[in-house]
Parts: C-alpha cells; sequence; structure tokens
C-alpha cells in the first residue's frame, strides 16, 4: 500500500491520535512496517510522533484533546492547574498540561510540551464535563478536591495551594462531597482541613506586617 493510500485510511479512522499498533492492525502489516511508514509520513508533515508509538494526524493537534490518548488504555482528564486556570481560578499560565489518571503517574514530553499525569483511585475518578471541541475537562470544584487530594502525594508537586480567585457560583458542597469519598481516614481529614482553610480565604495581614 503506499503512502496516500494508507494515509486517507488513517484519517478515516476520525480519532485525534493513534498508535503503532492501530495502524498495524488497520493497514495489516506488521508493527515495524507500520512504524516505518508512519514515520515516513511524519517526515513529509502528514503526522506528528507525540511519543513513543504514539501519533496524530497533521500537525496541529490540542494538546489537552490528546491527554486521554496520550494515557491510554486508562482513561484521563484534564484537571489540576490547567483546569482551573482554563475555568479562571488562577491567573498563572502552568509549564505543563496536568492531567488525572487511572494509571500510573509519569510525565510524557510531547513536542508541544510535556503532559503530566497523577493517579487517584477510582471512587474518586469523575466530576469531568466534555467542551465542544472533545476536551475532558474537570469542573472547577472537582479540579480544586484533585489538587487538595494529591498534596501530599511523595512528588510534593501541590504542596502549595495557589492563589485562587472564586467566582460566587463556586460550589463548595461540591468539594465537600467528593471529600467525602476518600477512603482512608488520615487522607480524608488532610482534605476537609485544606478545604476548611481555602473557604476562609487567606489570612488578614497583622499589624506588624502592615508596618513593615
Amino acid at each position: 500500500m503506499n503512502q496516500l493510500a494508507a494515509l486517507q485510511r488513517i484519517q478515516q479512522l476520525g480519532v485525534p491520535a493513534f498508535e503503532t499498533r492501530d495502524i498495524s492492525a488497520l493497514l495489516q502489516v506488521s508493527p515495524a512496517n507500520a512504524s516505518a511508514l508512519l514515520s515516513r509520513l511524519a517526515s513529509r508533515g502528514f503526522v506528528r510522533r507525540l511519543a513513543r508509538g504514539r501519533w496524530s494526524v497533521g500537525v496541529q493537534a490540542n494538546q489537552e484533546q490528546l491527554a486521554g490518548q496520550l494515557a491510554a488504555p486508562w482513561p484521563a482528564y484534564v484537571s489540576l492547574q490547567s483546569a482551573l486556570f482554563r475555568h479562571g481560578l488562577i491567573e498563572q499560565v502552568p509549564e505543563v498540561l496536568y492531567a488525572v489518571t487511572l494509571g500510573r503517574a509519569r510525565r510524557i514530553r510531547t513536542p508541544s510540551g510535556a503532559l503530566s499525569l497523577h493517579r487517584i483511585p477510582p471512587a474518586l475518578f469523575g466530576g469531568y464535563e466534555t467542551t465542544d471541541d472533545g476536551i475532558q475537562i474537570a469542573t472547577p470544584e472537582k479540579a480544586v478536591f484533585d489538587l487538595l487530594y494529591l498534596a501530599p502525594t511523595r512528588s510534593r508537586l501541590f504542596v502549595s495551594v495557589p492563589e485562587m480567585e472564586f467566582p460566587r457560583s463556586f460550589r463548595w458542597g461540591e468539594v465537600a462531597r467528593w471529600a467525602k469519598k476518600i477512603a482512608g481516614k488520615s487522607r480524608r481529614v488532610f482534605v476537609e482541613r485544606k478545604l476548611t482553610a481555602l473557604k476562609r480565604g487567606p489570612k488578614p495581614a497583622t499589624a506588624t506586617n502592615r508596618t513593615r
């Protein structure tokens, strides 16, 4: 099969990203031949290599749209600082794309940036919506919960909670509802205390601090 015919069949899949083994099955060729074909298509700009064994059609792939594909075979959704920024709760643009998954925690480097995947248990996986452009993203409340839940993890990435601006529509009760689902008592108490502190807001400056 020539490259043009192969590309047409790949485009007919209608998915934002795929793996080498998918193309091997689609074209009924060996994984090695599929990899070589995709490499040739990539050199001509028809497909793009995202990570080892993973590709997308064209060069304008949206990294947020690909989060679920890059986390495969485990499901994932955009959350944490990335979702907080998209919802307008924080102002600083995250340096990497953060997502929550049922698979192992890891970082995947792609031509368009890095994807940082963080694992939570199945009982806490959810609370996301699918946007019109196909992005699965946590609601503002779930993004805050995910941040608090992952704060004490070994990576220490989320120990410092960023300064957030909460709209009047923010549903504090929804965050508390997720907190009650945490199986471990110590983690549940930790999250509930952090949540209470967030609701109270930052401590006012003391007289000593104001005079400095």
